[in-house]
């Protein structure tokens, strides 16, 4: 379709180091252009009163910015990174363990992209 922006062309393990430093930094708009217009993001476990499924590029970025704004929890490292092949070239499957902190006093956050 003409006038559609896609993202540059990126490895899949680089469109997740991307992703992981976007979850560091908290910056929605960092996610941009990692996805194209007709994106969809599934959440296979999701919190109460979180969706579990974002529908395209603009819902992504803002979900992800709400959920950022809302939460205390600072993510510190992405740890035990384990990536797997598919029979897609253009599909990996990531696994690993985020590590995050709470500052004192602050409530917990149920939120799953924190």
């Amino acid at each position: 379709m003409p006038g559609l922006q896609k993202p540059s062309a990126r490895t899949p393990r680089e469109v997740l180091g991307r992703y992981h430093q976007a979850m560091l930094d908290k910056s929605a708009d960092d996610l941009d252009d990692l996805y194209t217009a007709d994106a969809v993001h599934e959440f296979p476990f999701s919190s109460p009163g979180f969706p579990s499924r974002y529908e395209g590029r603009e819902e992504v970025r803002a979900g992800y910015r709400a959920a950022w704004g809302a939460s205390p929890v600072r993510v510190e490292a992405i740890e035990g990174m384990e990536i797997h092949e598919t029979a897609d070239p253009e599909v990996i499957i990531g696994e690993h363990v985020v590590v995050g902190s709470l500052p004192t006093g602050s409530a917990p956050s149920p939120c799953p992209v924190c």
